[in-house]
């Protein structure tokens, strides 16, 4: 089961990507100074409850998020109330929404 751990360059600094494989699955998280850019296997709820900042995006079955670049790419379907505090809004890319979780 590889997990890796990679740097993610934002113009407010540098973020770290953190993706794990399995047989059957997949997650990727960035995760930056005031919250995280994640796939749809984090609880955008469950977050929201704990009052973080998370931008969720999903990938599908043909075109899964597995990788940090993946996730830039995508665009954000769910959010937190103090992501959106931070300027965060459905339907910027995980790239946008990146750079105001610095």
């Amino acid at each position: 089961m590889p997990i890796n751990i990679s740097p993610v360059n934002a113009r407010g600094g540098a973020a770290s990507g953190i993706s794990v494989v399995w047989d059957d699955g997949q997650f990727v998280v960035i995760s930056a100074p005031k919250g995280l850019v994640a796939c749809g296997a984090i609880d955008a709820d469950v977050m929201d409850k704990a009052n973080l900042a998370v931008a969720v995006s999903e990938g599908t079955i043909e075109h899964p998020l597995v990788t940090p670049d993946d996730l830039l790419n995508a665009k954000i379907m769910r959010i937190t109330s103090k992501a959106m505090e931070l300027g965060i809004e459905i339907g910027m890319s995980g790239q946008e929404a990146l750079e105001k979780l610095f």
